[in-house]
């Protein structure tokens, strides 16, 4: 009799999200086990438990996801788990705090797929402004551009320290070349988003981050993104349905939560049946979301 597929779900917080949950057993594994307020000294631990007591079948049948809110702290556990195998006790870990990498990983897919499509350019070179940069989608988001060949630029809300440091974290980490700025105000938004090309609204739900008026001094603008699906929208104009939509007054296009939330579904799906298939161990971040997105969109 084989092995039954157990998952072990690792989280700093409280409790494991339930959509994690629902996914794992939905994606064909036979048990998702939480394990919450872990912290990044619990991983090595609890790997090793998982991977020395199933034998060499058993291993191929385990595998380890890692939640949580912070994205940062999300790869240290990773790192962690990784350095805690013993070939061939080895089993594959994946992470995903918040689902904000795949949700990242979608957010990036759609809009690149809609430079293409809607303006034949690519979104290396581009200037990216990352509204809501001191959350993981954003962070995660301005990552994946900044890998791209994009110039990224984080813009957080309460002052230039947060969001420096996370740049600051992004660039040393990732070899890339994130910047860094203060939206506090309006008028700051309102020059942000002049200069930018792309848009990536990653604010919190329900919050109006950019107005019709502020998207109508953005000659460059292509792309809007806005991940909210809580009305009111993140960037008014964008509806959450939309798909390489016109933006009223403006000759960007909109990419709506609904369309970025579908491929994140299958992104998400995608790399835990990844883990089920393969024979080798793997190790999956936002860079590997991103890699399947891009198949998603096309």
């Amino acid at each position: 009799m084989a092995h039954p597929r157990i998952l072990h779900m690792l989280t700093p917080l409280k409790h494991m999200s339930p959509f994690d949950v629902n996914m794992a057993l939905d994606a064909g594994y036979d048990a998702a086990i939480p394990y919450t307020s872990v912290t990044v000294e619990d991983v090595s631990g609890l790997v090793q438990d998982a991977i020395f007591s199933r034998g060499p079948d058993g291993v191929k049948r385990t595998a380890v996801f890692i939640a949580g809110k912070r994205a940062i702290e999300a790869l240290d556990m990773m790192a962690r788990a990784k350095k805690a195998m013993v070939p061939p006790f080895e089993i594959s870990v994946f992470a995903d705090p918040a689902g904000s990498f795949t949700t990242a990983a979608a957010n990036v897919a759609c809009a690149t797929k809609a430079l293409r499509d809607k303006f034949a350019t690519e979104l290396k070179g581009k200037q990216v402004a990352v509204f809501g940069g001191t959350g993981v989608v954003g962070f995660a988001s301005a990552v994946i551009a900044g890998l791209e060949g994009a110039q990224a630029t984080l813009i957080g809300y309460d002052g230039p320290d947060r969001v420096r440091k996370l740049a600051e974290e992004a660039n040393q980490r990732f070899a890339v070349n994130i910047g860094y700025a203060d939206g506090s105000t309006e008028e700051q938004k309102t020059e942000l988003v002049r200069e930018a090309d792309v848009v990536f609204a990653a604010g919190p739900a329900g919050r109006r981050l950019l107005s019709a008026e502020q998207l109508k001094h953005a000659k460059k603008l292509k792309v809007v993104t806005d991940v909210n699906a809580v009305p009111p929208a993140g960037v008014e104009g964008v509806g959450v349905k939309d798909d390489g939509t016109p933006i009223p007054g403006t000759d960007a296009v909109g990419i709506g939560a609904l369309t970025v939330g579908n491929v994140k579904y299958r992104t998400e799906a995608g790399l835990f049946n990844m883990m089920i298939e393969s024979e080798k161990p793997l190790y999956l971040d936002f860079r590997d979301a991103y890699a399947l997105a891009q198949k998603i969109v096309g």
